[in-house]
């Protein structure tokens, strides 16, 4: 599709995330370059553009905004299976560190996100929040991929490969800042780690770089009960209050996990307008508990999906995510209304884009937004008979039934084929650091 060329695209159903009607049925989207021009019948877009358009009709298919991961640590895919079956800190500082101080670096981090973009595009993400080292490396394999990432300053107050103490880490986050802040694939957060590995002069130092840089902060928080109690031990206030007391939380921070909150935590999330970003399925692979996803909803709170990293999940998979998210939900409140179908993906789309800042342009599928659309196949027999799509993409359908991918106008998962990308080639990298990190 040429820039001054229109693409129609002709689904069988269209879930907008925004309007009167949760499902449309005889519509088209109408793209030019970009953005979506239009979201009309698909009569009306065969007469108002079709002398200028191409048209690509998916029969069977359900087209939705595309996936908005509000959590990841894509390198880690290269760490996917490699120490299963433990608890957070023993996963941590027993497995993950000691492997990354010995393999970590600019190789690592960009096959290891060029992996997890593969895996992504191919379960209709489009866009990745993430968390990692070596920015640049992450970008520069999210841009070849040809998918949308929020990279970050990543912040800790100890020594790894990349930095040697805070300072460093803030360095080179502002080198990457610079090169990417104006590239139209890249954004940037500012993730301090956690409130356990971070000192309270460094998050006043990053709360002023949000402020002058206007930024985001992306910060895991209340993951487990024990980060709590450690809070409570070291600074005589919950981690929460500790950063609401450093004037952190705000409508620009976004609050990993979020998993041990007390009610005066769930009424803090409100007052300050912060984004709780949702990892059902890491946070049960970990036994770190149930995040009160219903509770805080109900208090205005927005929350959003992530899947965390593939070393702790281990799959970049939002179809698993929707699901495991509704159901946590139902069984932890014995109420089978929580999260409902609509909610669960409004929760992996608008949601994500609303905690980005970003909601007037990504998350929804509306005239003037970015085309960054996903596209469902419905017709397989895991998928059949069809009485409400939404309820489908939820509770029946997989990431193997994701047929199509826009980015930013961009088709770049053609029949299941990606575009961009020389699989073959991602999977020999991947091979190769397995064999490398087996043989540690």
């Amino acid at each position: 599709m040429s820039e001054q060329q229109y693409l129609i695209i002709s689904p069988r159903w269209v879930v907008p995330m925004e309007g009167a009607q949760p499902v449309l049925t005889g519509h088209s989207v109408v793209l030019r370059a970009e953005r979506i021009v239009a979201v009309l019948s698909t009569a009306e877009a065969r007469a108002q553009y079709g002398a200028q358009a191409e048209e690509v009709l998916l029969p069977e298919q359900v087209l939705i905004p595309g996936f908005i991961n509000m959590h990841a640590h894509s390198a880690m895919t290269l760490l996917r299976g490699v120490a299963d079956d433990r608890d957070l800190m023993d996963w941590l500082e027993n497995a993950i560190w000691p492997i990354e101080r010995a393999f970590m670096g600019p190789e690592f981090v960009y096959d290891g996100t060029r992996l997890a973009a593969v895996e992504s595009l191919r379960g209709g993400i489009t866009y990745t929040n993430d968390m990692y080292f070596y920015p640049v490396d992450g970008a520069r394999a999210a841009i070849d991929a040809g998918m949308r990432l929020g990279t970050s300053i990543n912040v800790l107050e100890f020594p790894t490969p990349y930095a040697a103490n805070a300072q460093e880490y803030i360095a080179r986050g502002l080198e990457a800042h610079a090169q990417f802040k104006n590239h139209p694939l890249i954004d940037i957060t500012i993730a301090p780690h956690a409130p356990y590995t971070v000192s309270d002069a460094t998050f006043l130092q990053l709360g002023t770089m949000c402020q002058d840089l206007g930024l985001r902060m992306h910060c895991h928080v209340h993951e487990t009960q024990v980060e709590v109690d450690g809070g409570l031990k070291e600074h005589g206030m919950r981690p929460l209050a500790r950063l609401d007391k450093l004037g952190l939380l705000n409508e620009r921070f976004q609050a990993v996990h979020m998993v041990a909150l007390d009610q005066a935590d769930r009424e803090l999330c409100t007052a300050r307008g912060l984004h709780l970003l949702h990892n059902p399925s890491s946070n049960m692979k970990l036994g770190s508990g149930i995040s009160p996803v219903q509770a805080v909803q109900d208090l205005g709170v927005n929350v959003a999906l992530g899947t965390d990293g593939a070393a702790s999940n281990n799959r970049l998979d939002m179809f698993t995510e929707m699901r495991a998210a509704a159901l946590l939900a139902k069984v932890g409140n014995h109420a089978p209304r929580a999260v409902p179908a609509y909610k669960a993906l409004e929760m992996a789309t608008l949601a994500g884009a609303r905690a980005l800042g970003r909601a007037h342009e990504l998350g929804s599928i509306a005239a003037g937004k970015l085309a960054d659309l996903t596209a469902v196949d419905l017709s397989s027999p895991e998928c059949q008979p069809v009485f409400d799509p939404i309820s489908q993409l939820v509770y029946a359908a997989g990431r193997e039934h994701v047929s199509d991918v826009w980015v930013g106008g961009r088709r770049v998962l053609s029949a299941r084929q990606l575009t961009t990308v020389d699989v073959q080639d991602v999977n020999a990298k991947a091979r190769q650091w397995g064999e490398r990190i087996l043989a540690r």
